[in-house]
């Protein structure tokens, strides 16, 4: 069988980096318990790994206390615990049409059954939201802003520096989901004026699914939405109200935080900027062959600037699963398509009609040569639909 080549790095990276996988295995080899729970060696040297860890990520968001990284399951945990933990009924808050469901259900649960009124702002024909729009929505009772940092969809990077401005004019929080921009590109809380962000440790962090988390920065408070073990002052009745155990229930991820710590190492030993750089030549590649293909339609892409490597396409008169599904048979090649959980992208680009398109999402172990075979795959899938 030819070379497999993931294009799917939008969902998830893969493969992940080989010191990954080692330091899982040594990891849960050596300290597989649950930490903070008792004070044998053991469970003292798997808690000094996950505070580390809280350090690193605290360090790389450039907050100022460790105790507000909080641990989740993953961004889409993340985003709930800071959404249901923000509004209530009576509330407003505003988002864009650029979001994952893993915010717009939340939100719409919130509308739905909490009467909390949400309001949306659009993207233009390259794929950013224009941060003047958000002023002219805030209320007297908006008590949130959510913004995606960087589509899973068309890949561009929205202006949060901006928007964030104008949250602090007013003291509004600002939430960002960073499942995409994490670990490829900075995310310095301090320079973008923002009070929360959501991560997830699978993708651009190239740890294992089932870790992520939030910062929150101090004076920014969360309503605990939920309660349990915390390992720590078992005797009080009521969840505890202090970070991190606020927003942290029952055991941790250990596995999940160690691999994340080996992805935040494996990152910092080759610098986020390289794997960034390489990753937007290789977008660069993809996208100057796309659009010489006679019956390929992109969306935002005109202009790479202030975009991630994730690549949105459609050929014409072909269903984007029908592609997907040619691309994966004949030629080996993994990618994702549909609506990509963001069905509010697709339908402002129209795409919703069309069962939404075909996303190549760019790694740091894709190469040229992956690159290459894609195009080339894909001019062959449009030269047979013509004939």
């Amino acid at each position: 069988m030819d070379e497999f080549i993931f294009l799917d790095n939008g969902a998830t990276s893969f493969p992940k980096p080989e010191e990954v996988y080692q330091f899982m295995d040594q990891f849960y080899r050596k300290f597989g318990v649950s930490p903070g729970r008792s004070g044998y060696d053991l469970c003292m040297e798997t808690g000094e790994l996950v505070e580390e860890t809280r350090k690193m990520l605290t360090k790389y968001f450039n907050g100022q206390n460790p105790n507000r990284l909080c641990f989740s399951y993953n961004s889409t945990d993340a985003l709930n615990l800071a959404i249901f933990g923000m509004l209530k009924e009576g509330d407003h808050a505003i988002t864009t049409n650029i979001e994952h469901n893993s915010v717009l259900r939340p939100l719409y649960h919130l509308y739905k059954f909490d009467g909390v009124e949400v309001d949306y702002i659009p993207f233009d024909n390259k794929g950013f939201v224009d941060p003047d729009d958000f002023p002219k929505k805030f209320k007297k009772n908006t008590k949130l802003v959510v913004v995606n940092h960087a589509s899973n969809v068309v890949g561009t990077i929205q202006p949060i520096e901006e928007i964030g401005r104008h949250c602090r004019e007013k003291g509004i929080p600002l939430l960002i989901d960073a499942s995409q921009s994490a670990g490829k590109i900075p995310v310095d809380i301090e320079a973008l004026n923002v009070d929360i962000v959501a991560f997830t440790g699978h993708k651009s962090f190239l740890g294992p699914m089932g870790i992520g988390g939030l910062y929150v920065r101090e004076g920014i408070e969360i309503k605990h939405t939920r309660a349990g073990g915390t390992g720590v002052r078992s005797a009080v009745r009521t969840h505890l109200e202090e970070y991190p155990y606020r927003l942290e229930y029952g055991t941790l991820n250990a596995l999940g935080v160690a691999g994340l710590h080996a992805g935040l190492k494996w990152i910092e030993k080759r610098g986020q900027s390289n794997i960034h750089d390489h990753e937007m030549r290789l977008t660069i590649l993809l996208r100057d062959g796309l659009k010489e293909i006679d019956g390929v339609t992109l969306y935002c892409q005109e202009d790479l600037t202030d975009h991630i490597s994730v690549f949105l396409f459609n050929i014409d008169g072909l269903e984007a699963a029908d592609t997907g599904t040619i691309l994966d048979v004949d030629y080996n090649i993994a990618c994702r398509t549909g609506l990509h959980c963001a069905p509010l992208v697709h339908e402002q680009l129209g795409t919703d009609k069309i069962h939404g398109g075909v996303r190549f999402g760019i790694g740091p172990f894709n190469t040229e040569e992956h690159i290459k075979t894609a195009i080339q795959a894909v001019k062959e899938i449009t030269e047979s639909k013509r004939k």
